[in-house]
Formats: C-alpha cells, sequence, structure tokens
C-alpha cells in the first residue's frame, strides 16, 4: 500500500490523470512566455495532473556561499537539474534572523548573489530547489532563537522568499545535540507544515543526519522522534553517508559501511514510526530514506569515495526504491586542475578524484528520475497490517523451534517469531526477538528474514543424553571441563566450584563459565558419528 497520496487530490478513487502531448507543449510555451514570477504558479498546476506516485529523486547540494561561486543555474541545461541549496543558518548579530552561511541577509543575497533570479532561472527550466537549514559550521536557527514566534517567521521567511514546497534539516553539532532546540524546531516546524496545507499549500520536510555503519546515534533518533511526537509529517529522513572514521570497522568499505547504515536506519526509523503509532511497512520505509556520500576525497584522509562507489551505492538504493539521493556537493564534481596538489586536502570546488565533470551525479542519479518539486505533495499514512502477522506461529510451518520466554538460547540459534527467522548473537533467555530496539547492540537477535511459504520445520542437532553431566553447587570443576544447565552445554573458563552458569549471560566477563555455541554443539555431533 502506497503510505502517502497527493496533497490536492487525496480520494483514493479519483481516475489517475497523465499530462497529454498537447498539455505538455502549451505547458512548455507558456513557461518561456510568461515572467519568471508566474512559473512557480503553473508548475502548482501541472503537479495537480501527474501520477499519484512518490517518484524518487536526485538533488546535488550546492554551497552558495562557496568560494568560488558555483552558478547552480546553468544546472537547468542538464539532466540533473534539482539542487539543495545549503545553508541557512542565524545571524552572528541576531539569532533569529535567517541568513545564508551567517553571511549574507536574504535581502543581501539577493542583491550580491542575485539569487533571486539564478533560483527562478533554474525553475524556469524545470529544476527544482530546496534549502537546508543548519550544516556543520553554524548554528541552525533554533538553537539561538528562543522566541517561538520569531523562529516561526523566520522558517517561514525563508520558504516564502524562495517560493519552495521542500525544506531540509541539516542537524549537526549544536543543532542536533540540543535537546531544548530540537523541541523549539519541531513545533515551528509543525505549524508552519500545518499553516501551509490550510491554505492549500504544501510543505515537504525532510531531516538529514550524520551516521556511523552501525545507523543513527541516540542524538538522531531523538532529533527524528522530536518531530514526529509533534506532529511533523516527515518526507523522509536522509543520512550523511560519509566521514566514518574510527566507527569503521577493520577492513570494512566506504560502500559497505553506507549500505550497512542504511539497513539500519530503515529499522530505526521503522521502530520509531511504530513508538509514534504509525505503522510502516518496508517498502514505504526505504520510500523514507535518502543517502548523501561526500564525493571524492572526505573530510577524513583516508575515505575516497569513487566513481565505482557512487555505482554501487546507486543499485543498492534504486533495488530498493529509496525515495532520495543526493550528495555534496554539485561545487566538488569535478577533477582538481594541476594546481591543485594536495588532493588528500578538502577542497570546496573539487572531487580530488580524476573524473570529468558531472560524473558522480550522473551515476548516482541513474533510476531516480522524480522531481523535488512533483514529490512534495504526499501525506504519510500507515499502512494496514497484513493479516498473517496477526497470527499465532504455526510449529508445522516454522522451519525453526517457536522462541520461548523460558527457553535458553546458544549464540547461532535461529529461532521463528511473529513469522520471521532470529538467529541469537549471544546466548539469550527471556529476550523478545523483535523488541523494538533503536539500537542494534541492545538486542541478541538478528533478523534474518520472513518465513518463506510452504516451509516445514528443520531438524535441528541435539546433543545425546549423558554427553555431559549436569552441574552441581557442590562439585569442583577444572579449566576446560563442561556441564549441562538447564539443558544448555556450558565449558570452565577456570577452576571453580559453586559458582551457577545462570550468571555468564547476565555477566559474562566474570562469570566462570561460557556456552558453547551452536557451531562447538555441530562439532561434537559430527564427532561422534
Amino acid at each position: 500500500m502506497n503510505n502517502r497520496e497527493i496533497m490536492r487530490n487525496p480520494q483514493a478513487d479519483e481516475p489517475v490523470r497523465k499530462l497529454s502531448i498537447p498539455r505538455v507543449l502549451f505547458a512548455i510555451f507558456m513557461l518561456i512566455a510568461l515572467p519568471v514570477s508566474s512559473i512557480f504558479i503553473i508548475r502548482q498546476q501541472i503537479a495537480a495532473q501527474t501520477l499519484k506516485v512518490n517518484q524518487p529523486w536526485f538533488a546535488s547540494y550546492v554551497d552558495v556561499t562557496a568560494t568560488p561561486i558555483f552558478h547552480f543555474e546553468t544546472m537547468g541545461a542538464s539532466a540533473n537539474r534539482d539542487a539543495i541549496l545549503s545553508f541557512i543558518v542565524s545571524s552572528p548579530y541576531n539569532a533569529c534572523e535567517p541568513t545564508w552561511g551567517g553571511v549574507y541577509t536574504l535581502s543581501q543575497a539577493a542583491n550580491a548573489l542575485d539569487l533571486n533570479r539564478r533560483i527562478a532561472r533554474l525553475q524556469q527550466q524545470g529544476g527544482s530547489v530546496a534549502i537546508s537549514f543548519g550544516g556543520q559550521k553554524n548554528q541552525e536557527l533554533a538553537v539561538g532563537c528562543a522566541d517561538s514566534t520569531q523562529l516561526l517567521n523566520a522558517y517561514q521567511s525563508v520558504v516564502d522568499q524562495y517560493n519552495i514546497n521542500t525544506i531540509d534539516l541539516d542537524l549537526e553539532g549544536n543543532g542536533l545535540t540540543d535537546t531544548n532546540a530540537a523541541s523549539r524546531r519541531a513545533i515551528a516546524i509543525a505549524q508552519l507544515q500545518s499553516l501551509r496545507r490550510a491554505a492549500g499549500k504544501q510543505l515537504a520536510v525532510w531531516v538529514t543526519l550524520p551516521v556511523t555503519p552501525q545507523g543513527l546515534d541516540q542524538d538522531g533518533t531523538n532529533a527524528i522522534s522530536q518531530l514526529l511526537i509533534h506532529h511533523v509529517d516527515l518526507a523522509g529522513v536522509n543520512i550523511m553517508t560519509m566521514d566514518y572514521g574510527s566507527s569503521l570497522t577493520a577492513g570494512q568499505t566506504l560502500i559497505n559501511a553506507s549500505e550497512n547504515a542504511l539497513i539500519q536506519t530503515k529499522h530505526q526509523l521503522g521502530i520509531l514510526y511504530q513508538l509514534a503509532g504509525i505503522h510502516l511497512n518496508d517498502a514505504s520505509l526505504w520510500r523514507k530514506l535518502g543517502a548523501t556520500p561526500m564525493i571524492g576525497q572526505n573530510d577524513t584522509p583516508n575515505e575516497v569515495f569513487t566513481l565505482q562507489d557512487a555505482e554501487e551505492l546507486n543499485q543498492f538504493a534504486a533495488a530498493r526504491h529509496m525515495g532520495r539521493m543526493s550528495m555534496w556537493s554539485a561545487n566538488r564534481d569535478i577533477t582538481c586542475g594541476p594546481n591543485y596538489v594536495f588532493t588528500q586536502i578538502v577542497s570546496d570546488a573539487c572531487s580530488g578524484v580524476t573524473q570529468n565533470p558531472g560524473d558522480f551525479a550522473n551515476r548516482l542519479s541513474v533510476g531516480f528520475d522524480g522531481s523535488i518539486f512533483l514529490s512534495a505533495g504526499f501525506i504519510t499514512t500507515a499502512d494496514a497490517f497484513a493479516k498473517i502477522a496477526q497470527q499465532p506461529d504455526n510449529p508445522a510451518t516454522s522451519p525453526y523451534q517457536i522462541w520461548s520466554p523460558t527457553g535458553a538460547y546458544l549464540e547461532g540459534t535461529k529461532v521463528v517469531w511473529h513469522h520471521n527467522v532470529y538467529q541469537a548473537k549471544w546466548w539469550t533467555q527471556g529476550d523478545v526477538p523483535d523488541n523494538p530496539v533503536l539500537q542494534q547492540w541492545q538486542t541478541p537477535w538478528e533478523l534474518i528474514g520472513p518465513v518463506l511459504p510452504g516451509e516445514k520445520p528443520i531438524p535441528q542437532p541435539t546433543l545425546p543424553p549423558g554427553t555431559y553431566p549436569n552441574w552441581s553447587g557442590t562439585a569442583i570443576y577444572n579449566t576446560g571441563e563442561r556441564v549441562l544447565f538447564q539443558g544448555v552445554p556450558y565449558q570452565a573458563k577456570w577452576w571453580n566450584t559453586g559458582q551457577s552458569p545462570a550468571a555468564a549471560a547476565s555477566n559474562p566477563d566474570s562469570s566462570p563459565w561460557s556456552p558453547l555455541t551452536q557451531a562447538q554443539i555441530n562439532a561434537i555431533i559430527a564427532g561422534s558419528k
């Protein structure tokens, strides 16, 4: 079930309409003939006639205040027309006044950068823009602006100034960790979105967050939670698949880390919506995910995102029908000139790798053919629970044993719970496999996948009776000796007596006992045959 509908056309049974060739030609003629002030109105009319599908879109970030100036308006003549202009932040002199990079007020940017005209030119050629608030270097508006009315007015002035229907909240530094700012921001954005929708206008809200291969940290999940609690209808969560640093494990590549980060973030997003009382299925959750790599040389010296990485990330995202793909940044999508010697030092104006102009955008955008503008009118609605999810697990059609709260499960043991297969990451007892934890290290279970149609129980190897004696509180055990405790085999790590293996689960480091893994049990069984 599609979890979003076009705001202006919510009737599920309304006939789907496509643009006819005469309408397209007429629209093009009107775009050329009319002044740029009329462009947005015409595009709104066209949007009302498009298919009721949220098409995945690609847009590069553009650093508006970077030197040399990047002429994003020329992107209108390319295949990748959309841009996310960054960053709107607080003025250093007035926290409630929005500025571009803390340097230009909105009126100053109109004059010094000719920004309004350049945006209109891009839109004139069929491109769309979103505006990004925050970033790493300066203060996001909600951090310093404590007056709720002024904060709402600040966000609204930017949306009105540039006549946009999509914003991006890039939360880093204090913008991410300040809990008071998170609450102020969520309230203001919810009010702004509600006001626009009441006036028949659209406002799509994306939140962009740093990530590790293990997913979002607590600050990231808290930021999303605050927005959902205050009833912001999120278009999606865009993660910065870049600058992993020490979170990369030995031998882990950037592309593998990025794929892991997306999988874990999708899982976390599902739980956050569940806690907010909205059930979204996997397809809907993938539609609410975006990825933004830093092309070429990353800020971390040994991390380089290559053209091959771009192709692989695009394939991963497209196969899952993710809602958005971006990159940092259009300014950098070109090889460095001969005068730029040390390419390991990040440049704002080139990627640091050998490429042709636009190579990264061309690779990352494959299959992301939608538009920022046309994707903004969708409203999140809960997906229906599948009937099978409400039925009890059937041992006769489950490949593994049904999880039991009293059962003790060794590392590697597989169980079935709510029609899905889970595998124990370590010894566990009483931990519900689908407990909605936000961090994977909080659960001993790893989701493998659903029970497939037609599956039958798979015989599981067990130790023959009498293989090891039952543990006794009065016996003395030497290093390496094995016992059975509640049917689970344990091995002594050192000499001990009177110390129950039960403590191995709650405090494995200090316990003299460690449970055998399923692999060890299989080896024992194989050796006894």
